[in-house]
């Protein structure tokens, strides 16, 4: 039996943009646009993965109030608490997100996670997407393959994410590989890295700007930055 959700990490600790998971966006924070925008379209629960710092109380108190369920697990081994979410709620599926992406595409969760089962492969991801629009999905067993289940014996950096689930992007039908990539504009950023910015988005888009497609946003994109901006990649992960 397929049991899938969304595991959104998030914490508040971060060397660009200290606390950006909470900064306000309009009337709500990035984390509650990033829940609001992978639950919308794609009919799972999201589960916010955060660390056991106690700076990230505010996360959970944050993923509760507006309805997440809230884990919690190392700061810096983000593969452990992905592993560990799975484990909890028994998934045999994961669709991964992060909490600095609130413009991510709400049509991604359930594009990844039904083309990952119509497949059969290990992993889906898309590519050619606004940075930060976009998800991934993969199997419980592809979160940490030939590590007895836990990920232990990877390389630390390995275990800051999922990159041990992706297939190598060289060469299609790489096996195991899975990919839905519709059009975008890659060279668009949809991330809170660049907070002034997305805030000029949303301001543009109104108060409809969680639930607006990709489309939307990146047409108000295109109209807050001068294409010199976008040309240099200003908005490029």
């Amino acid at each position: 039996m397929t049991r899938a959700a969304i595991v959104l990490q998030a914490r508040m600790g971060s060397t660009r943009l200290p606390g950006k998971v909470l900064a306000q966006l309009g009337r709500r924070s990035i984390l509650a646009h990033c829940v609001e925008r992978l639950r919308l379209r794609s009919g799972l629960p999201v589960v916010v993965a955060t660390t056991e710092r106690p700076e990230d109380d505010a996360v959970c108190a944050a993923a509760s109030a507006v309805g997440a369920a809230v884990l919690r697990g190392p700061e810096q081994d983000v593969l452990a608490r992905y592993v560990l979410a799975a484990e909890t709620y028994g998934l045999t599926h994961v669709v991964r997100a992060t909490a600095d992406n609130p413009a991510v595409d709400i049509d991604a969760p359930r594009r990844t996670l039904d083309m990952l089962l119509r497949t059969g492969v290990g992993h889906v991801g898309e590519y050619g997407l606004p940075l930060g629009a976009a998800v991934e999905a993969c199997t419980t067993r592809r979160l940490a393959p030939g590590t007895g289940g836990d990920g232990r014996g990877l390389r630390p950096r390995a275990r800051h994410a999922v990159p041990q689930a992706r297939p190598p992007r060289a060469g299609a039908g790489v096996a195991g590989a899975g990919r839905a990539a519709p059009a975008g504009h890659p060279a668009h950023r949809g991330s809170a890295d660049d907070l002034a910015t997305i805030r000029d988005i949303f301001d543009l888009l109104g108060p409809h700007a969680g639930t607006a497609p990709l489309g939307d946003i990146i047409d108000a994109a295109d109209r807050v930055r001068p294409a010199r901006d976008l040309m240099r990649g200003v908005l490029v992960r």
